[in-house]
């Protein structure tokens, strides 16, 4: 459970930016789909009890500043990493720095990982329950 005075669990979305994103790779979203659904996905997660906060980063040049200062505003209990950071093969690099930043600044956090929006809120149930079985 989280550290800080949050009230429930606390959950980091790290995202690329979406206008960035090579939406190629994954067929039927886009950069406006994205968008419109961060504001139903942030309620469903808060009504869960989810504290979420928001990292959006760029495709390298300050992508690890910007982790690391939403790291250090919070004690995450929860990382999700989204499929733009790491399910297109040209961002390996990103995510594997994306990946080693956590690890360090919040090493206790769990790391999950969505496929896209619609999975967003089960992702984090599931990482829920899995803290819950530990």
């Amino acid at each position: 459970m989280a550290t800080n005075d949050a009230p429930g669990p606390s959950l980091l979305l790290v995202g690329v930016d979406p206008g960035l994103v090579d939406f190629r790779t994954m067929p039927g979203l886009d950069a406006d789909r994205l968008r419109a659904s961060r504001a139903e996905i942030d309620a469903e997660l808060r009504a869960l009890g989810f504290t979420v906060r928001r990292c959006v980063i760029d495709l390298g040049e300050t992508a690890g500043t910007t982790l690391k200062a939403a790291l250090a505003d919070g004690d995450f209990d929860h990382v999700m990493i989204g499929a733009g950071v790491r399910a297109i093969p040209s961002n390996l690099l990103l995510f594997e720095r994306v990946i080693n930043i956590i690890h360090r600044h919040a090493p206790r956090a769990a790391i999950c990982f969505n496929s896209d929006p619609s999975d967003t809120v089960d992702t984090a149930k599931r990482a829920l329950a899995g803290e819950a079985a530990e």
